[in-house]
């Protein structure tokens, strides 16, 4: 297993600083993220949002050629891999995707991030299951594009998007071949939406499981609606103080076979991106060691026991 930062959970620190601090913590690489840019700053950032309105941890879209070469020799010189290219691009925006593709093989880059196509039900122009079929066409451009450079596609689990689940993404996967379109698996994007039991999600992924991100989130109360039901939103957390269980994750894809990459994917405010950056690789390399124990025995879940006969009755 290898571990590493998805960039944007670095946002203020430059590419340079951003390659120093992962160096000096330990990490074995560094998913960059890849944007473009404001060309001025905005102002007034609330704190939270810091990570998106403009992350300085980012490698310039526009001139992505250029930036993957220099970031490339900056991680060479860190002794550092490079995880992947992770775009915000839909899968129809074939013409940058494709720059992001070459410039990713150009630097020897074996992924790059597509598809995080957003499903707002209040603003979609077609139907769910339409919008699906359009973007599974889509796939087949990027299918080929991937064959010709060499770098995998992959697509993300992700709340309010197309694939919010690990059945939604297999059912977009199904058919390709995962040497070109893989999956990253992201256990805290679904906390949000699209939770589904670990064991099963990686039997039914399988090797379309290209790389794991690592974060951590709750659903917190939020008040009450005008019929005085209780309303929830959606809050990161510190990775040890989420809903999604990384100590089972680790185990079932230790179980699985699983021995790729991990990028820690942290939008946690509680403490200094060089401290909790500190922490948890330190938190993820123990959760490595205790996934090397065979996990005791889990006990009968409250269905099971429904389901199962009296003892003594036929």
């Amino acid at each position: 297993m290898k571990f590493g930062v998805f960039s944007v959970s670095m946002p203020e620190y430059g590419i340079e600083e951003s390659v120093r601090l992962l160096k000096e913590l330990g990490y074995d690489g560094v998913e960059w993220r890849v944007a473009e840019m404001p060309e001025k700053e905005p102002e007034n950032v609330p704190f939270a949002l810091r990570y998106w309105a403009c992350n300085k941890s980012t490698l310039e879209l526009r001139s992505i050629e250029a930036e993957a070469a220099k970031a490339k020799a900056l991680c060479d010189e860190a002794g550092l891999e490079i995880f992947g290219l992770t775009t915000y691009l839909a899968t129809n925006e074939l013409e940058p995707l494709a720059r992001v593709f070459h410039a990713a093989r150009s630097i020897g880059c074996r992924q790059v991030r597509v598809g995080l196509v957003p499903y707002n039900p209040a603003k979609a122009d077609a139907p769910y299951p339409v919008l699906f079929a359009r973007m599974r066409e889509d796939l087949k451009a990027i299918d080929a594009l991937a064959a010709e450079t060499g770098v995998k596609a992959v697509l993300e689990i992700h709340m309010d998007t197309l694939i919010s689940s690990p059945s939604a993404a297999y059912r977009a996967l199904e058919g390709f071949d995962p040497a070109h379109i893989g999956l990253i698996f992201d256990p805290g994007n679904m906390v949000n939406e699209g939770f589904e039991d670990y064991q099963k999600s990686f039997e039914l992924l399988g090797d379309y499981i290209a790389h794991i991100h690592i974060k951590n989130g709750i659903l917190a109360p939020d008040g009450e609606d005008e019929l005085g039901a209780c309303k929830w939103k959606r809050v990161w957390t510190p990775l040890k103080k989420g809903m999604a269980d990384l100590k089972k994750l680790f185990a079932v894809a230790r179980k699985a076979g699983y021995d790729g990459t991990f990028s820690i994917e942290d939008f946690s405010n509680d403490e200094a991106t060089p401290d909790k950056l500190r922490e948890n690789i330190a938190y993820l390399k123990a959760l490595a060691a205790s996934a090397q124990v065979p996990a005791p025995e889990q006990e009968e879940s409250a269905f099971e026991r429904l389901a199962r006969p009296e003892r003594g009755k036929p």
